[in-house]
């Protein structure tokens, strides 16, 4: 695939997620090969089934979740993606009950991309920021 055709399949990936949980479910489905690895940013590694699992509870939690495309850089068949994700705790989140507060974070993300599909993808994002903004973890200098 050429980089102009790997950017508009990524570009796809996060409007799809735009759209809902639905939307979201179906883009994993049509864009993930058989087998694809995704390693979360919280270290673990997730098959395309658990993906959607991991993705359906996100968006459970955030219902207005919304990624905005910050930068993206394509190498071969990788491409590397700085992502905005902004949302409102409206659900239960890896434990936490709903805060009904705004976040915004960052996330980075690099999939490989084969016969025009991911194969494989690595996530991180700012956990600890998240956190904070959720007022799970207080922010250091904050409240003196």
């Amino acid at each position: 695939m050429s980089a102009k055709e790997i950017k508009a399949l990524v570009r796809r990936w996060f409007e799809e997620s735009n759209k809902g949980k639905a939307a979201a479910i179906a883009v994993i489905d049509k864009l993930c090969a058989s087998g694809c690895i995704l390693h979360g940013g919280s270290g673990r590694d997730y098959s395309v089934e658990e993906y959607k699992k991991y993705t359906s509870d996100l968006i459970n939690a955030f219902p207005d979740t919304h990624f905005t495309i910050d930068d993206m850089v394509v190498e071969g068949d990788k491409v590397a993606v700085r992502i905005t994700m902004n949302g409102t705790n409206k659900g239960e989140f890896m434990g936490i009950a709903p805060t009904n507060k705004k976040m915004t974070m960052w996330m980075i993300q690099i999939f490989d991309i084969a016969g025009g599909n991911i194969v494989e993808g690595w996530s991180r994002y700012d956990t600890l920021g998240l956190m904070q903004q959720l007022g799970v973890v207080p922010t250091p200098g904050k409240g003196k």
